[in-house]
């Protein structure tokens, strides 16, 4: 181990450190936040020293501790790491420091790993905290029975009930920031104070769910999107999952509250004879002093520098569910094919309905074969027909679900998940496929590379429609709960099949947004935010899914006047902004756009490949605005050469005028030439004349303004009616 300072040792990264003392009986985190600089023995030595609270009254005797492991044993009264028993006993883990490995990398970040010993459970662990070079901390634990620890008790399996990692916040963190959700609203954030007790958000789905947590933030009073100081943490995995947030009377050691997050187990879900192991999924943990915006360029940058990140444009995509439905027919399909061409898609997605006995939703889930009574030659009439207009294929499938109305449902009925003594009510007439069974994993694997083979397919959109309900497996002669080993088999099939048909990308999608998170995304190419195309909603799904995922990695499609789910009419300029700054796509049928809307979304396709190399590797940055019924938000390009920020009305307010909005981001000290690209059509203002630069920035060669009143005095911006945006592209002059 590199030399430390009496076992306290620290990780740097872009802004932010993380010191740890290791010397303890269990490592404890001296500080997490912003840089303190290269730890010398003084620094190390006044943060060890500073490290132990007060002995209250009416309370143990030391000090409490609050460690990287917290138990009862060290005085901790909150929600501990680590919940579990051997058949009633070793209920009290004491696990203790074996050994310490730090490898810094400066600041860039580095590893530190934990092993840990513990006589009472008979459990060995290692914990791994992996800073990396944006200052995301990730966070693995691995725990395996080792019998030799303690003979008396591990003859008795050890059933696992809880393993979260938790870190301590300071108690300027005053404020709690989640989200809640449901179809076609998903992400909603919701905030209040932190209280005394503890705030917890479970998802017991058997997926994030589209009410998941999503990621939870601890915050000053001050936070918002680009102000204020921020905690927070993420887990990156696709099945239930706890997020906590706990403050206690007597502190956290020095500290005020706890954050924390671990994988929500159900009773019995992992029980460890001797051998046996159990690895976490990876808790993210993100520190931001420049507010929201702070944390997700951390998470952003995260993803980008993976090696499988995507790397080529993101294709102009036309997906055929609300442009057809259920409504397959070649003659239909290959109009709608003409008109994608006609207006520049790159990729076509056949949506549900293309597979044996699937003429609506209540059948055919688990057949994945094609109707020949729908397709009597096979897709490939539609295949080359999409191909001979230079673009790619792709196909929607529901693998991890089935119909009861299916030939595998009645040829197989014990491969359904659920109690072997009846099953629970469906859910879109449907159930859960239980992939735990080798048999099941091993045909759905077998057909769908059966599929992608032969029509060379280029992308799967790889829906899941319902929750896991009663998720247990009778494979084993008892009903035993599987939501761990389903997710774990489903990040199997994924890899395998990327594995076999390297140039297949997927999507993933669950009934819209409800699987979210960067455990799919490791697996995956882009998230499908919401089922909702309505651009009212979709603006603010996308903005707060932002949060976490890319805009290169969000698909937003250009949906109907009349949206399929909201019934809400909106102009097709409002319709092609709100879908552009993401994954942009079409999910209408273009038979019913006429001459002029065909030629306007012609030119949005142009301005998508126009500036996709700014949305898809930019800086998200979101104007804090007074007036909730505005957004400003913005994609600022690496270099800060070019920006584009989308100025939006969603509903009437009181304010007449916005004043001075000030756009985010901008170099005070540069200048630049702003334009306003109006190839969609103009917005309809609420107002008898724009604020006298909008005339300059809307003719073509733009208006020079400095950006110390773009971004430090601000702009007065046009008042527009309800549902209506304009986007502005900046370029910084020389």
């Amino acid at each position: 181990m590199p030399d430390d300072y009496g076992g306290v040792v620290s990780l740097r990264a872009s802004g932010t450190s993380l010191v740890i003392d290791t010397a303890r009986r269990v490592p404890r985190v001296l500080h997490w936040g912003a840089d303190l600089g290269p730890l010398d023995g003084e620094t190390a030595q006044a943060l060890s020293e500073t490290a132990g609270p007060a002995v209250l009254n009416n309370s143990p005797d030391l000090p409490r501790a609050f460690s990287l492991w917290p138990t009862e044993f060290e005085g901790w009264a909150g929600t501990p790491a680590q919940e579990g028993h051997a058949a009633g006993s070793a209920t009290t883990p004491r696990p203790e420091t074996v050994a310490v490995r730090h490898r810094p990398d400066g600041e860039n970040g580095g590893v530190i790993e934990i092993d840990l010993v513990d006589e009472i459970t008979a459990l060995r662990s290692t914990m791994t905290l992996d800073l990396d070079p944006f200052g995301v901390l990730a966070v693995g634990i691995t725990v395996t029975r080792d019998a030799s620890l303690a003979p008396e008790t591990a003859a008795t399996p050890y059933t696992l009930d809880a393993l979260r990692v938790l870190l301590p916040v300071p108690d300027r963190a005053v404020e709690i920031l989640d989200f809640t959700g449901k179809w076609c609203r998903e992400r909603a954030p919701q905030r209040g104070p932190i209280f005394f007790g503890s705030h917890v958000r479970r998802a017991r789905r058997g997926k994030p769910g589209h009410d998941a947590p999503f990621l939870v933030v601890a915050g000053t009073e001050d936070l918002s999107f680009g102000r204020g100081e921020a905690w927070a943490t993420h887990l990156a995995w696709s099945g239930d999952a706890e997020y906590l947030v706990e403050r206690l009377t007597e502190g956290a050691g020095p500290f005020s509250a706890t954050i924390g997050v671990g994988e929500g187990l159900r009773p019995g879900e992992i029980t460890l004879g001797d051998g046996d192991s159990y690895t976490a999924p990876t808790a993210l943990f993100i520190w931001s002093a420049n507010g929201l915006d702070g944390i997700a360029s951390r998470l952003h940058r995260r993803l980008r520098a993976r090696p499988g990140h995507p790397a080529t444009p993101r294709l102009l995509t036309l997906n055929s569910w609300e442009a057809v439905y259920f409504d397959h027919d070649l003659d239909r399909l290959t109009a709608l094919v003409e008109r994608a061409a006609r207006v520049g898609v790159e990729r076509i997605v056949l949506d549900d309905g293309w597979f044996h006995g699937r003429r609506d939703a209540n059948a055919g889930l688990g057949d994945w074969f094609v109707d020949r009574s729908v397709w009597p030659d096979g897709l490939s009439p539609l295949v080359e027909l999409v191909r001979s207009h230079g673009m790619q294929f792709g196909i929607w499938f529901e693998p991890e679900m089935i119909n009861l109305d299916s030939d595998l449902a009645r040829a197989h009925p014990e491969w359904v998940l659920g109690p072997r003594q009846a099953l629970g009510a469906t859910a879109r007439d449907q159930y859960v496929l239980d992939l735990s069974r080798v048999e099941v994993y091993e045909h759905v694997l077998a057909q769908i590379s059966t599929i992608v083979e032969e029509y060379r397919i280029d992308y799967i959109k790889w829906d899941h429609n319902r929750d896991l309900s009663e998720p247990v497996s009778g494979s084993a002669g008892i009903d035993h709960p599987v939501v761990h080993e389903q997710t774990v088999a489903l990040y199997r099939m994924l890899d395998t099949l990327r594995a076999r048909h390297p140039r297949l990308e997927i999507e993933t999608c669950s009934g819209g947004g409800g699987r979210v998170d960067l455990g799919i995304l490791d697996r995956t190419d882009r998230v499908w935010a919401s089922d909702c195309n309505d651009p009212v909603e979709r603006l603010q799904i996308e903005r707060w899914t932002r949060m976490l995922v890319p805009p290169e990695l969000i698909g937003s499609h250009l949906g109907a006047a009349r949206s399929h789910t909201t019934s809400r009419r909106t102009d097709l300029s409002f319709r092609l902004i709100v879908a552009l700054t993401s994954h942009a796509g079409i999910e209408w049928d273009l038979q019913e756009a006429d001459d002029d809307e065909l030629e306007r979304i012609a030119g949005w396709g142009a301005v998508y490949r126009e500036l996709r190399s700014l949305i898809h590797t930019g800086r998200v940055v979101n104007a804090d605005l007074a007036d909730d019924a505005t957004v400003l938000s913005g994609i600022i390009a690496d270099d800060d050469a070019r920006a584009l920020y989308t100025w939006a009305r969603l509903t009437t307010s009181a304010p007449g005028q916005t004043g001075r909005v000030r756009f985010p981001g901008l170099a005070a000290d540069a200048r630049y030439s702003v334009r306003i690209r109006n190839e969609f059509g103009p917005a309809s203002r609420h107002q008898s004349a724009d604020p006298s630069w909008i005339a300059e920035a809307l003719h073509p060669d733009g208006v020079t303004i400095p950006g110390s009143v773009l971004a430090v005095a601000g702009v007065p911006m046009p008042t527009l009616n309800p549902q209506q945006a304009m986007l502005f592209d900046l370029v910084r002059l020389p």
